[in-house]
């Protein structure tokens, strides 16, 4: 089962504070803007609600996975990294790691040390560049298993998806969900 939340309406300061779909407030695109920070956890809080949702209907958390594209990949992240659920992992689509200066330099303790992550880049993306993903390749591989992180980038790719990505995210849900009897 595939469940799909829509973000809400809200001014993002770098479009101008013109109202569009937004999970939390973006400031900058360099590395080293300012974030959102409030605007970040709340947005993390709500996905952990969710989370809880299902769990109460049934489904077990280490049979959810999350993921999201851009901005929702940065927030499926932050929130597998911060949630007391244990998760069967992150799918994170052009994206970066919000908040990374807060998380600890090495391991994390919590219950998704061990995590699945797959993480997807273009190599021409001038929204959300590769150096986004790559430095935040890195931070994971700090953070959790090495092992279990994935980075792929695709050549050519812009701020958007592509077939070989699509099947690279179907082959990571099929073999880190695999079907109950």
């Amino acid at each position: 089962m595939v469940r799909s939340t829509c973000r809400p309406v809200m001014p993002v300061s770098l479009n101008m504070n013109m109202a569009m779909p937004s999970w939390f407030d973006i400031i900058g695109l360099s590395p080293d803007s300012q974030e959102d920070e409030v605007g970040i956890k709340q947005a993390a809080e709500n996905v952990k609600a969710l989370i809880d949702q299902e769990v109460k209907n049934g489904i077990p958390s280490h049979r959810i996975i999350l993921g999201g594209f851009s901005q929702g990949g940065a927030l499926s992240l932050y929130t597998a990294l911060t949630t007391q659920q244990k998760l069967a992992g992150v799918v994170a689509l052009s994206c970066w790691l919000p908040l990374r200066a807060s998380f600890p330099q090495g391991p994390i303790s919590g219950v998704n040390k061990e995590i699945a992550v797959l993480q997807c880049h273009g190599d021409c993306d001038p929204l959300v560049p590769l150096m986004f993903g790559s430095l935040t390749v890195e931070k994971l591989k700090s953070m959790i298993n090495p092992a279990n992180v994935t980075f792929r980038t695709y050549s050519g790719m812009m701020h958007s998806s592509c077939i070989e990505e699509m099947m690279d995210v179907k082959q990571f849900i099929d073999k880190h969900l695999p079907p109950v009897d």
